[in-house]
């Protein structure tokens, strides 16, 4: 591990060249202090102020690194539906075991020798295992195992991260401990209460084709050939964004600029079903021009991709289409169609109604013009959203993803869905190449995804979306979604930007939000209940960082957003100082902490540079 200056940012990496390959290089951490440390480059001796990586100026900053080259594997035991583990070995059935995960690389035969040493080298000197547990009230993330593993508890999610350069020839293996020893136990055993074993080969997971999933592993006897039960294993394989590398210039993934509660235009102007006055659609560009147009911070909508991978711009997962010609005014027979069946062509041509209003209210489908405008027009492509919409607005991108609920049916009867790195690839890359400076930040309700975002880039940040206790919406299955406690500790595990919650779970214990906010997170809210103005009161009084709602256009007048006001009043002021400097010129110059200039692209961290989520 070496200590590397580049972009004026010190950061610990691992430099590594493979046979005949190009020099890849893993950030391990990396400073991201809003003012960088310097260096003087010249002379015979490069003169670097001193001090303690990560602490500058008496202030310790420093940011988890992303995945440049390497894969990470997650491996999950959890109770989400039944115990993991299961005995059928009579002796052992009323037993309680500790688990501890231990890796190997698989061993090949090598044409050459130097090749197979250059390849174990490299194996070990990249491979890294650690193990983060999450409960409702704690969270112990990324640290090594005692020598007996841990307990399974019920209420906790126990998860072990792999991060590897060869994710392909790994051999896992789960040593399993009986926690009581009994009298069957080897008086002077080395490994005492050792009872079996259950192996699983990395190359299993790329040979099912999926990147996450389930599977079930046999438990063999210590000292025998038979089984004494099975483990259930939760997988999640994350492989780094292909064909885009990420950089130091800037990153907002754990920044956050305190300022008062900012009012975020759900699906822009509004649910097309809660605010049936407007006349404008949601989720399309005139429902974002509207909002922005009355003084929205942020606009939020939801992205998943079309058949042909087009990341557009949707609520539901489904939809519901008819074959009516236009202007046919008898009664409709509508189908159910998942988003993700369409091409982005097919879905431009639809005339369609909300999931929720099958075989009731077919207005909609029945008062359109059949010259449309194309603001209108449903499913716009995100990149179309990047063009259109002011670029002092921001995005509160919220990532589709198939929820797997807890009576064990799936939310929007849609059970299958893209490669989860494929999907997140699509999207990042267009966020990526298309966000400029605007302010952006990514939510989503399942915890895979917000994982993923986090380790596959460092610019953008991510919101931990979770629905609380609540009789509106069916409970999840997964143990992290079920509560609002365990999604706090899941969001500081992860080292995500904070939650957003849902605002009847909040408005029930509105001393969340200070336990969120001072365990270091942002938190934002969503819900029905945020349109009533009294509980939009309530939540601002506790020091929300964000209030997504319907009736932004009914409570705000056509007016700048609060980031215009802000960057009017700061020209202002330098206007203002300009003209106590010099009374003889009429011409006012901006300086570089208001304007662009190249001086700050060297610049890295979160720099108030304007050029995303919460600069000035």
């Amino acid at each position: 591990m070496y200590l590397i200056w580049k972009n004026l940012t010190l950061y610990q990496t691992l430099e590594l060249q493979s046979a005949g390959g190009p020099c890849q290089v893993i950030v391990k951490m990396w400073e991201t202090h809003h003012q960088p440390r310097t260096m003087s480059p010249t002379g015979l001796h490069q003169n670097i102020d001193d001090g303690q990586f990560g602490i500058y100026n008496g202030v310790n900053c420093v940011d988890s690194g992303w995945l440049t080259c390497q894969t990470e594997i997650r491996l999950r035991l959890h109770y989400s539906k039944v115990s993991p583990v299961s005995i059928s070995k009579k002796k052992f059935k009323k037993s309680r075991f500790r688990i501890k995960l231990t890796l190997e690389g698989v061993e090949e035969e090598e044409d050459d020798e130097d090749d197979e040493l250059r390849s174990s080298s490299l194996h070990k000197m990249t491979t890294t295992l650690e193990i983060s547990m999450i409960s409702a009230n704690a969270y112990q993330s990324r640290h090594s195992q005692p020598e007996c593993g841990y307990a399974l508890e019920p209420s906790r999610w126990t998860e072990y991260s792999i991060q590897t350069m060869d994710p392909e020839n790994l051999e896992l293996t789960f040593e399993f401990f009986e926690e009581e020893l009994r009298e069957h136990v080897v008086h002077g055993d080395v490994l005492p209460g050792h009872v079996g074993t259950a192996c699983l080969l990395s190359s299993c997971l790329s040979e099912s084709g999926k990147d996450n999933g389930v599977v079930t592993l046999p438990i063999m006897g210590r000292n025998s050939r038979n089984t004494i039960g099975k483990v259930r294993v939760d997988y999640l394989v994350i492989r780094p964004i292909q064909g885009l590398q990420c950089d130091m210039r800037s990153s907002f993934t754990k920044y956050w600029k305190k300022r008062s509660t900012l009012d975020v235009g759900h699906r822009g102007a509004g649910s097309s079903q809660t605010a049936k006055h407007h006349r404008v659609k949601e989720n399309t560009i005139a429902s974002f021009k509207s909002a922005a147009q009355h003084g929205a911070a942020f606009i939020e909508f939801d992205v998943h991709l079309s058949k042909d991978s087009i990341p557009i711009v949707y609520h539901d997962m489904s939809c519901c289409i008819s074959t009516k010609k236009k202007n046919d005014n008898n009664s409709l027979e509508l189908i159910e169609v998942p988003v993700k069946d369409l091409t982005f062509n097919q879905l431009q041509l639809l005339k369609l109604v909300d999931a929720t209003m099958k075989g009731n209210d077919h207005k909609d489908l029945q008062d359109d013009d059949d010259d449309e405008i194309d603001e209108h027009q449903p499913f716009p492509s995100l990149s179309q959203i990047f063009q259109v919409v002011p670029e002092d607005v921001g995005f509160n991108i919220e990532l589709k993803w198939i929820c797997l609920l807890k009576d064990g049916t799936w939310y929007d009867n849609v059970s299958s869905y893209f490669n989860m790195n494929t999907y997140l690839d699509i999207i990042l890359s267009c966020v990526l190449e298309r966000g400029g400076k605007r302010r952006i930040v990514f939510s989503c309700f399942d915890p895979d995804i917000c994982t993923m975002v986090r380790q596959k880039q460092n610019k953008y940040p991510i919101l931990f979306l979770t629905q609380g206790i609540t009789d509106a919406y069916p409970e999840m299955m997964d143990i992290r979604c079920q509560t609002t406690q365990i999604a706090i500790s899941f969001a500081q595990s992860e080292n995500l930007l904070g939650i957003s919650g849902h605002a009847e779970d909040l408005l029930k214990s509105l001393s969340i939000i200070g336990d969120a906010k001072s365990k270091g997170l942002v938190v934002f809210s969503w819900g029905e209940d945020n349109n009533n103005p009294e509980n939009r009161r309530k939540l601002r009084e506790q020091g929300l960082d964000g209030l997504i709602y319907d009736s932004i256009c009914d409570d705000k007048g056509e007016q700048p957003n609060i980031f215009k006001v802000e960057e009017e009043h700061s020209l202002q002021e330098v206007i203002t100082e300009e003209t106590l400097k010099s009374s003889t010129c009429s011409c006012y110059s901006v300086p570089c902490s208001t304007a662009p200039c190249t001086a700050s692209k060297g610049q890295t961290g979160s720099v108030e540079s304007d050029s995303g989520l919460s600069s000035s």
